[in-house]
């Protein structure tokens, strides 16, 4: 199950697709060749294969080498031996049928056919002796004919049936919607009470049906009457739908039903088991094929709440090791590839990261070996807005016979935005620097409030300050 679970989660729907493409591929091969000799073939070498997996597993060198080469040799006996076989299943189906549909695997008697002929050659007075066999294999009461394997048709049927046909006199046997044999001879009835215009033809019905499970249909040449022999019942058949009936109820027409639903669950089979072989090819293949890597990538962050900033990072970057088949690592694309941490329940100040494999998202089918390194430090402080102090920030001296006697700031705090952990230190701020030389009588001067990064003023805020100073004489 758990095998199950990781197939699932490393599919990609690249891998999906091709599943998918291949598997079908398998499914019509199957409905094209089923009954085939190349079929059966192929299903030979997929056992081969199969016994080349378990000797692989076992190390068993050898043998595996030997039947890898078996495979290969009988590859190519399929194109060359069977080269016939497999054109004239594609000589027989339409383009449009290798590629969709399913042929029917049975053969339905074209009961109608046969019927509207037999009373046919009763009108005409053509003797036909047509046997429909039951489970029972008939060959080992008749003496067998000639192979004909024709088509039903009126007209082949005439063609049997007429009075100068050299095989006109024996036995047709009906399969399917093919005439296998004809010129059948059956074994004559020992019955003494028969009636006595039944000819050749009709003890010979009588006669297979006493010993078999065949339903025997005769047209009597001199009569043109249509009886029906099945076991020990004797029928005149006189319309055309109790003829019928007589097939039908005989072939089992109503049991089709029945094997159209054994030729769907079979279908369905073939169609799962299509599924899962090459699904297994496919997950061998990328085990088979593991290659490693380093890669490096960066770090990036999710869920950084409103007014919240990374402010350090140990590490901008960390190093993968990951593993996998040579096609998937080939497409990966080093710059979509990165280590995610999630700030969503952070605290102020450092904090550590350790990161696993929830942190790097990798693509289905490639796997993480190791994270270097595996903690990350991230300093992490929220942004706040602080009233303070202002100050000015003298430079210079005054002239020797003058002195500051005050100096006023309007206004006389200011509201600086930054990070927690230094606004918590910080007590006052200081204007930009104001030359004392120039200084030489009471006056007002503006200047700019002095913040250095990551500080700055807070919006709404003036950056510059009134300076309201008094100088007086020395005395």
């Amino acid at each position: 199950m758990n095998n199950i679970i990781s197939f699932i989660q490393n599919l990609r729907w690249q891998d999906f697709i091709d599943i998918v493409i291949n598997s079908y591929i398998l499914f019509r091969i199957y409905v094209l060749f089923r009954g085939t000799t190349t079929f059966r073939v192929m299903l030979g070498i997929t056992g081969l294969l199969f016994f080349q997996q378990i000797a692989t597993a076992l190390g068993l060198v050898v043998t595996s080498w030997l039947i890898q080469g078996i495979t290969t040799v009988a590859a190519i006996i399929i194109i060359v031996i069977f080269q016939h076989e497999i054109r004239g299943v594609f000589q027989t189906t339409r383009w449009k049928n290798i590629l969709w549909g399913i042929p029917k695997s049975y053969k339905v008697t074209p009961s109608e056919t046969i019927v509207d002929t037999v009373f046919d050659f009763s009108e005409n007075r053509t003797g036909a002796l047509i046997v429909f066999p039951g489970k029972e294999n008939l060959y080992s009461y008749i003496q067998r004919g000639i192979p004909w394997h024709g088509r039903i048709s009126k007209e082949m049927l005439n063609t049997i049936f007429w009075h100068n046909n050299p095989v006109h006199d024996g036995a047709i046997i009906i399969d399917g919607d093919k005439v296998s044999e004809v010129a059948c001879i059956l074994p004559l009835s020992e019955r003494k009470n028969l009636p006595s215009y039944f000819g050749t033809r009709h003890r010979a019905a009588v006669g297979l049906a006493e010993i078999s499970d065949a339903l025997v249909v005769i047209v009597s040449e001199e009569r043109g009457t249509v009886t029906a022999v099945k076991g020990t019942n004797i029928e005149n058949i006189k319309r055309k739908q109790d003829l019928t009936y007589a097939i039908d109820l005989h072939l089992g027409k109503k049991n089709e039903r029945g094997i159209v639903r054994k030729e769907t669950f079979q279908l369905s089979i073939a169609a799962v088991l299509s599924v899962v072989f090459i699904a297994s090819i496919w997950s061998n293949f990328l085990r088979s094929s593991d290659t490693l890597i380093n890669l490096e990538v960066p770090i990036q962050f999710k869920n950084r709440q409103a007014g919240v900033e990374v402010v350090e990072v140990s590490e901008n970057n960390v190093n993968l090791q990951i593993s996998g088949s040579n096609a998937l690592l080939r497409s990966i694309s080093s710059d979509k590839l990165y280590a995610e941490i999630d700030l969503e329940n952070v605290d102020i100040g450092e904090n550590s990261f350790v990161l696993t494999s929830k942190n790097i998202q990798l693509p289905p089918g490639i796997s993480l070996n190791q994270i270097t390194p595996s903690t990350v430090n991230v300093l992490i402080d929220s942004i706040e807005t602080k009233e303070l102090p202002v100050q000015v920030d003298w430079i210079g001296k005054l002239s020797q016979q003058l002195r500051l006697s005050s100096a006023y700031v309007e206004p006389a705090t200011v509201r600086i935005t930054g990070r927690s952990l230094i606004l918590k230190k910080l007590k006052t701020v200081y204007t930009k620097k104001v030359s004392l030389d120039i200084i030489e009588k009471s006056g007002t001067i503006f200047a700019g409030v002095a913040v250095d990064n990551p500080m700055k003023i807070a919006p709404g805020q003036n950056e510059t300050v009134k300076i309201k100073y008094n100088v007086l004489d020395r005395q």
